[in-house]
């Protein structure tokens, strides 16, 4: 009798436990729908949201789930999805991470998985990449995008990890300033290819509160090392705090704002075409130059309407309705855009070069070893980076499942650079 009164006290703590890990705020009916939703990808400013771009959102449902994933904040979103903006749906639920064991509870991970909808809260991008990389959160995720074509987005912090590249404020955020006298000064953590992979996203960074503090040079910086470490060219999405780009299925992407009657823009920013294209000077400890010409930066500005009339097509990078082409460019940490210029003449060659195999990188921290493992055999070259960009340890590997010994290696944050001869991966890892 006594062992199973202890046997039921062990389950109802466990219980708690799993319960104090989150907080779930739920609106409308529990049940599950089973409706097919319409893919899209809303990407918000980090102010309060505007209300067309999150009709638009919540449409994309077909009148299904709406989940709304945070680690802090509450129900806010709850009410304002459900009733106020006139679009039907089955439900609202907004989850709270209290900490990072609610990765890990099937609840969770199964509500998720019912979203015809999937909403990332403003907050702290760091958090979220500590609570959700690497978990049953993150595949649920790439379920939602790759299998059953749920709409996805999510404003400032929720928008920054939705890129295939990220800035994740490891060590907090990064100015303009700093970004361009030192474009790998300690702040700029830049994550690359190993979270979720979002379709029209890939090599892509994007940046929001776009102006307030202005962030554009930042960008710029986040994309030239975008360029210098991986070799690819590198894309961008920004917008000023009260706009919202939403993309279609089809690759059209709206820009919802208030313009005229204030000043707010989208942006659509591309490495430039040039052979050389990567930067003149990134290196640690000096100013940025990335000239190329006066065009490093091709950039599309667009203003935000009301009903979203202004476009961009996502398939060619070139075509455009209600915006103006600038090039933008830096000379010794000073960044300069010009207007009145005109289209790139590139062809979008966004992910050419993405490794499309499954690849594993563990344990994550580690003191000793680091194994990587691939889905196919075949041999691969590394790189691994300390945070400013200093390259600490080079080799190769004959093997898809191989050990890179790290004892050598000072405590700390570190980039792991893979490349094969179908392209590239990279990984953050944490040398205990």
């Amino acid at each position: 009798m006594k062992k199973n009164i202890l046997f039921l006290l062990l389950i109802a703590i466990s219980q708690i436990a799993i319960c104090q890990s989150f907080t779930s705020y739920f609106t409308g009916d529990t049940t599950d729908i089973d409706v097919e939703p319409d893919a899209g990808i809303c990407l918000m400013g980090g102010a309060t949201e505007h209300d067309s771009a999150m009709i638009w959102f919540l449409k994309q449902s077909a009148g299904g789930d709406i989940v709304v994933i945070r680690a802090s904040g509450a129900d806010g979103y709850n009410d304002y999805m459900y009733s106020e903006l006139g679009v039907p749906v089955h439900s609202v639920q907004t989850i709270v991470f209290n900490d990072s064991t609610a990765a890990f509870s099937p609840y969770v991970a199964q509500q998720i998985h019912n979203a015809e909808a999937l909403w990332i809260a403003g907050g702290d991008q760091n958090t979220y990449l500590k609570y959700w990389k690497n978990t049953p959160i993150q595949s649920e995720l790439q379920y939602l995008i790759n299998d059953k074509k749920a709409a996805i987005g999510g404003t400032s912090a929720g928008m920054a990890v939705l890129g295939d590249a990220y800035f994740y404020a490891g060590n907090g955020t990064v100015t303009s300033a700093a970004a361009m006298a030192n474009p790998y000064n300690t702040n700029m953590t830049i994550g690359f290819n190993d979270f979720v992979h979002v379709p029209r996203l890939e090599h892509l960074i994007t940046d929001s509160h776009y102006d307030s503090p202005d962030r554009r040079a930042r960008h710029f910086a986040f994309m030239a090392r975008m360029s210098k470490d991986y070799g690819i060219r590198p894309f961008g999405i920004a917008c000023n705090e009260y706009v919202a780009v939403c993309i279609e299925i089809n690759g059209i992407a709206r820009i919802y704002g208030d313009y005229p009657n204030y000043q707010e823009f989208a942006y659509f920013l591309q490495g430039n075409c040039y052979t050389p294209s990567e930067p003149e000077t990134c290196v640690a400890g000096q100013t940025l130059t990335w000239n190329r010409n006066n065009q490093a930066v091709k950039v599309y500005k667009v203003p935000g309407t009301n009903g979203g009339n202004n476009t961009f097509d996502l398939n060619t990078w070139k075509d455009g309705t209600g915006g103006t082409w600038e090039d933008w460019y830096a000379v010794n940490g000073v960044l300069t855009t010009n207007t009145g210029a005109l289209p790139p003449e590139c062809t979008f060659t966004a992910v050419e070069n993405a490794l499309k195999t499954g690849v594993s990188v563990y344990p994550n921290p580690s003191s000793d070893f680091i194994s990587v493992k691939m889905d196919k055999n075949m041999p691969f070259s590394f790189i691994i980076r300390d945070i400013q960009g200093k390259e600490m340890l080079v080799g190769e590997k004959k093997e898809n499942e191989a050990q890179i010994a790290i004892q050598s290696l000072p405590q700390g944050f570190y980039h792991l650079e893979i490349k094969t001869k179908e392209g590239y991966f990279s990984a953050i890892f944490v040398k205990e």
